[in-house]
């Protein structure tokens, strides 16, 4: 059980911090902070740098806390927070992931989710500084208040985009 749960949380951790650093940089295919930026306001977010820079900050510590295992429910709380905003984005266009839709996103949070109510295993940073098992109400405050925050944060920010917003980022900067 711990290899497996290892396995999982380096691969879901890397591929969200993943994910975060193409928001607010070049590396890893990303467009640069600029591009993260035209991202939120072709998706319809106000906050411009700041919205870019606060997802893509909560991205990649949320998903470095998780690859390590270090306050696993907390981590896991921020992931699937920014992970339902994507979700919320990605809702119109339906399930499948071909499709752009928010498939990927709410496998995401789910495995989030699973971590935060299973921890991180014996290989981890909380086992390691003692902070293991975490209470179940911890678990469950998190699965709560994570997709609740997204959900908030979607309600607080978006706008309609403009015919301009809309268009892909290549098309935009012409």
């Amino acid at each position: 059980m711990d290899a497996g749960l290892l396995i999982l949380r380096l691969v879901v951790g890397l591929l969200i911090a993943g994910h975060g650093v193409q928001k607010v940089s070049f590396l890893l295919g990303g467009h640069g902070l600029a591009g993260g930026t035209e991202e939120f306001r072709r998706d319809g977010f106000r906050g411009g740098r700041l919205t870019a820079l606060v997802a893509g900050g909560s991205q990649i510590g949320a998903g470095l806390f998780l690859t390590v295992g270090l306050l696993t429910p907390p981590a896991a709380m921020a992931a699937m927070g920014v992970m339902t905003v994507a979700g919320t984005v990605k809702w119109p266009k339906g399930l499948w992931v071909q499709n752009d839709g928010y498939e990927y996103p709410l496998v995401l949070v789910v495995v989030c989710a699973a971590l935060a109510l299973t921890g991180p295993g014996r290989w981890s940073l909380d086992n390691a500084l003692g902070v293991t098992p975490w209470p179940v109400w911890v678990a469950l405050a998190a699965i709560v208040a994570g997709p609740a925050s997204g959900l908030l944060t979607r309600a607080v920010l978006h706008r309609a985009p403009t015919a301009v917003e809309r268009k892909p980022y290549a098309q935009a900067a012409e």
